[in-house]
């Protein structure tokens, strides 16, 4: 899904951002991350620093604010990735606000070479810090891009507001949490065989991949029971939930009906794990509200 079409006759200004982010619930003192299209704005006067000034306003002195800085990296680069990768000087694909966020003299980036975080703000460094020290989680991007101490697990400890404009679910990377935390709750108690199974970096194996039109209807179940609040920021929409909300809420969607959720051959390792049968995925399932 592409992002939403900005009009370039409608302006943006610090005091807007700060406004709609009020709007949908952010306050001094939050903790907040947020996924963007510059463009789906409008016309931003003063470009990425005015959105993410807005954001700093509206969190206060004592908040925080983040982005994910994620690499994108070629084919023919993937062996090479983690040594490759420098904090410093990789590039972040995901957008013109991303890269100019991770640029500033006041943003601290975790260290992951390939599901980095900037930060900005009072918790920024106690965000980003220790990025893959402990407690590895398996998945397709290595042990450490998700595990206990990255910044995506502490998002959900915190329960920031996590953030999206002028784009949706589609591109909210905290879906690959979502993956890694069933995965996790699979893994309870199973054999060591049993976790070789699992995909790796640069391995093959069985996820519980969440495809994009599964995620936007996961975002329509929240926001229709109010878990998901919207407010429009110049032309686009700004939308915003708590991520601990976000990933209890998706888990539990997912858990109730798998068969409409998750890939056949994953199902299959899980009925395996459990020892019950397995059914084939239905492609379509009711979110509950």
């Amino acid at each position: 899904m592409e992002p939403e079409p900005g009009d370039p006759n409608v302006h943006v200004s610090r005091s807007d951002v700060a406004s709609a982010a009020r709007t949908v619930g952010i306050v001094p003192g939050d903790t907040m991350i947020f996924h963007s299209s510059l463009s789906s704005m409008g016309t931003v006067d003063g470009g990425p620093d005015t959105v993410i000034d807005g954001f700093l306003d509206a969190v206060g002195p004592g908040g925080t604010v983040a982005v994910p800085t994620l690499c994108n990296w070629a084919p023919d680069e993937q062996s090479e990735v983690f040594t490759r990768w420098d904090p410093a000087t990789s590039p972040s694909y995901i957008g013109r606000i991303t890269e100019h966020f991770r640029h500033r003299p006041d943003a601290v980036r975790s260290d992951n070479a390939t599901h980095s975080v900037a930060a900005i703000g009072a918790r920024a460094t106690e965000l980003t810090a220790d990025h893959g020290a402990a407690g590895p989680r398996l998945g397709p991007f290595g042990e450490y891009a998700f595990c206990v101490s990255s910044p995506w697990q502490r998002l959900y400890d915190w329960n920031a507001a996590y953030c999206l404009i002028g784009v949706t679910f589609h591109v909210a990377t905290i879906v690959h949490f979502v993956e890694s935390r069933l995965v996790e709750r699979a893994l309870a108690g199973a054999t060591e065989r049993d976790r070789e199974q699992v995909i790796g970096w640069m391995k093959p194996g069985v996820w519980p991949w969440i495809r994009i039109e599964d995620r936007e209807r996961i975002e329509d179940g929240l926001h229709q029971r109010g878990l998901e609040r919207h407010a429009k920021l110049g032309s686009a929409t700004l939308r915003c939930g708590r991520t601990r909300t976000i990933v209890d809420e998706w888990v539990a969607a997912v858990e109730r009906e798998p068969e409409a959720f998750l890939p056949d051959e994953y199902l299959a390792w899980r009925a395996q794990l459990r020892g019950t049968p397995s059914l084939p995925r239905r492609g379509q399932g009711e979110v509950q509200s």
